[in-house]
C-alpha cells in the first residue's frame, strides 16, 4: 500500500514541480531584467530546488565516450556480451592505438544493493586507459516482468558463474561493496568443482565477508531485527503500470531514505549549499552538486527474495565466516579456492563495511598462497572513497593494477607489457606488505573520496 502511496504522491506533484520548473526558466532566463539581480536568482534558486527535491530520478548513462591510452585519446563503445532478465555485462570497448597493449580483463561486479551499476563510473574511468573493463549491469526489479520468474542470492551466484565460464580464467573480478559475499562464494563453489575457468584473481573492497567485526550502524539494526520484521515492513509489491507490476520487492525509495538517514544532517547542509551557490552564480559548485545527486537519487528496486535471502545470510545469520553457507544445498568452502589470487581493501573512515569486515576473507581463503594474496587499508577515506574520488584514482587503483598484473591467470608469474607499465605508487600505512610489481597513478578527475 505504501508504494501505491508513493506513486500517488509522486504523480499528484505533478503540476507543481511543472509550475517550479517554469518559474526557474523565468526568473533565470538572460532576456528577463531580474534574473540577474539577487531577488531573481533567489526565487530560480528555490524553484530549481523545490523541483529536484521531488523528482524521480531515472537510470543514469555512463557516458564514457572516450579514454586515453598512452597519451593518445581512443573512443569507448559500451557493448552488451552477456544478458539475462535481471542483468547485463556491458564491455567498454577500446578502440586501441596499433600496438598497445590491451591490459588485464576486468569485470566489475557492481552492487545490487539500491544504486545502479553508473555508480561506479569513476571506477570504470579510472581502470580504462590500463584495463579490458566489464561490469554488470544489474536490473531493475520493478521493470522485469513476473514471468521471468525470481531472483535471490542463488540465482546471483549463478549468474556469475556463468560469466566467469563465458569470460574465462583471464579474467580479474573486482567486487564493490555487496557482491563481495557473493564473488567469494561462487569462486569457492567452482574451485570446489574443479572448473578451469576460474578467475585469475578477485579484489573485494569493502565488503560485508564477517560483518561480526567492526559492526556499523547498518549490520546493528539486521542483528536487532529478525528477518520477518523486514518481511512485514520493507517489502511491497510493484505499482501499475510498471512492467514488474505485482512482483514483491524492496523498493529504491525506501533504500534511499535510509541511506540519506544515514547522514542526513550532510544532506540537509549540501541542499542548503547549493541554494547559496544558485544565489551567487557560482555555476561550478551547483554543477557539482547535480552530478552527485543526480547518481545518488537513482534508486532501483530489489526483488524481495534476494533482499531476504542477502539480510539472513550475511547479516543475521553470518554463514559464510560460520562455514554455514549452502549454494542450492552445495556447502560454500573458501579454503577450496587455491588457484584466484585474493586482494581485500578497505577504508579506514567507513561506515557502511567496518574496518575488518572484508580482511576477514585471507581467514577463510587459508589455501591461497602467501604471495597471491594481499590486504590494503586506505587512510583518510569512507565507503564511497573505497572506490572512488582523488585517493582511489592516486592510491587504491595502481595497487589493484600492481596487483593483477602480478597475478596473471593459472598463477603463471610473467612481466608486464610495455604499454601498460606505470609509475609506481607510494606505499601507505596500512598495507600489510608491498605488491610484487608498480604501476603509475591513473588520471585523476574532479570527484573527491568521501
Amino acid at each position: 500500500m505504501y508504494y501505491q502511496l508513493y506513486e500517488f504522491n509522486h504523480a499528484a506533484l505533478q503540476p507543481a514541480r511543472a509550475y517550479a520548473d517554469a518559474v526557474r526558466l523565468f526568473y533565470s532566463n538572460p532576456m528577463n531584467p531580474v534574473a540577474k539581480t539577487y531577488f531573481g536568482r533567489s526565487v530560480a534558486a528555490a524553484a530549481e530546488v523545490f523541483e529536484r527535491s521531488t523528482r524521480r530520478y531515472t537510470k543514469p548513462e555512463f557516458g564514457l565516450k572516450e579514454t586515453s591510452v598512452n597519451g593518445v585519446k581512443v573512443a569507448v563503445n559500451e557493448q552488451i556480451v552477456w544478458s539475462r532478465p535481471f542483468c547485463d555485462v556491458i564491455r567498454f570497448k577500446r578502440d586501441l592505438p596499433e600496438g598497445a597493449h590491451a591490459g588485464p580483463k576486468i569485470l566489475m561486479v557492481a552492487p545490487m544493493s539500491g544504486h545502479y551499476a553508473t555508480l561506479l563510473r569513476g571506477t570504470v574511468e579510472t581502470m580504462l586507459p590500463y584495463a579490458d573493463v566489464y561490469i554488470t549491469d544489474w536490473s531493475d526489479a520493478r521493470m522485469v516482468p513476473l514471468a521471468d520468474g525470481s531472483f535471490d542470492l542463488d540465482d546471483y551466484i549463478d549468474y556469475l558463474i556463468d560469466i566467469f565460464e563465458q569470460m574465462g580464467l583471464d579474467t580479474h573480478v573486482m567486487a564493490v561493496c555487496q557482491p563481495s559475499v557473493p564473488v567469494l562464494a561462487a569462486i569457492a563453489i567452482m574451485e570446489a568443482r574443479g572448473a578451469k575457468t576460474v578467475p585469475a584473481s578477485m579484489t573485494l573492497m569493502g565488503g560485508p565477508i564477517d560483518t561480526r567485526k567492526n559492526p556499523t550502524a547498518v549490520n546493528e539494526l539486521a542483528e536487532e531485527k529478525d528477518i520477518s520484521w523486514f518481511r512485514d515492513n520493507v517489502i511491497m509489491p510493484v505499482p501499475w503500470p510498471n512492467p514488474g507490476f505485482m512482483r514483491q520487492v524492496y523498493p529504491g525509495f525506501l533504500q534511499l531514505s535510509g541511506f540519506m538517514s544515514m547522514n542526513l544532517d550532510r544532506h540537509i547542509t549540501a541542499h542548503k549549499d547549493f541554494f547559496m551557490h544558485l544565489v551567487k552564480n557560482d555555476g561550478d559548485s551547483a554543477e557539482k552538486h547535480r552530478d552527485f545527486y543526480d547518481e545518488y537519487l537513482a534508486v532501483m528496486d530489489l526483488t524481495a527474495e534476494f533482499y531476504l535471502q542477502t539480510v539472513e545470510t550475511v547479516f543475521i545469520r553470518h554463514d559464510l565466516p560460520r562455514g554455514q553457507m549452502r549454494h542450492r544445498g552445495e556447502l560454500v568452502d573458501p579454503s577450496a579456492i587455491k588457484r584466484v589470487a585474493l586482494l581485500t581493501v578497505e577504508g579506514e573512515n567507513d561506515d557502511i563495511s567496518g574496518v575488518g569486515q572484508t580482511k576477514a576473507a585471507h581467514d577463510l581463503c587459508v589455501n591461497i598462497p602467501d604471495d597471491m594474496r594481499h590486504h590494503y587499508m586506505q587512510p583518510a577515506v569512507g565507503h564511497y572513497g573505497v572506490f572512488n574520488g582523488s585517493r582511489f584514482r592516486s592510491e587504491i587503483a595502481p595497487r589493484i593494477l600492481d596487483f593483477m598484473r602480478s597475478n596473471p591467470a593459472g598463477g603463471l608469474k610473467t612481466a608486464k607489457p610495455a604499454a601498460a607499465e606505470a609509475a609506481p605508487a607510494k606505499p601507505r600505512a596500512g598495507t600489510a606488505k608491498k605488491p610484487a610489481a608498480r604501476s603509475r597513478k591513473p588520471a585523476t578527475g574532479s570527484n573527491s573520496a568521501s
